[in-house]
């Protein structure tokens, strides 16, 4: 399947997301924050990038604009449990493909991945 990178502060929630998402078939790396989220993309390739907006030493957003301006053709997939931060991250429209609301469903990020990589043409 896919090669996803997810960056999470909250380690139950990224846990939650990586078994999904494993569960779903795809190969998962999992990061902390943007700064680490930057480094795993310097060495590896991946088909989608699923972050949080807000975490600790670069946030969601500011990892969007560095990945969509290095990394142009990868789908870039935000989660935010913050109505203010959904809203921030709405200005970057054009750079991302979508903002999943916390809390969600299993079935609403697998979902969600599935769409944003079949619309990507990264799953058939």
């Amino acid at each position: 399947m896919a090669r996803i990178l997810v960056a999470e502060d909250e380690r139950a929630l990224r846990e939650f997301v990586c078994r999904a998402l494993d569960h779903g078939g795809h190969s998962v790396t999992a990061v902390e924050d943007g700064l680490q989220a930057l480094s795993a993309l310097a060495g590896g390739e991946f088909d989608l990038l699923l972050t949080d907006i807000v975490m600790p030493r670069m946030d969601g957003i500011a990892l969007s604009l560095k990945v969509a301006r290095d990394n142009p053709d990868l789908p870039i997939l935000l989660m935010s449990g913050y109505a203010l931060e959904r809203q921030r991250a709405h200005n970057l429209d054009a750079l991302i493909h979508e903002v999943i609301a916390k809390p969600f469903t299993l079935r609403e990020i697998t979902d969600a991945v599935t769409t944003v990589l079949k619309d990507s043409g990264k799953l058939n």
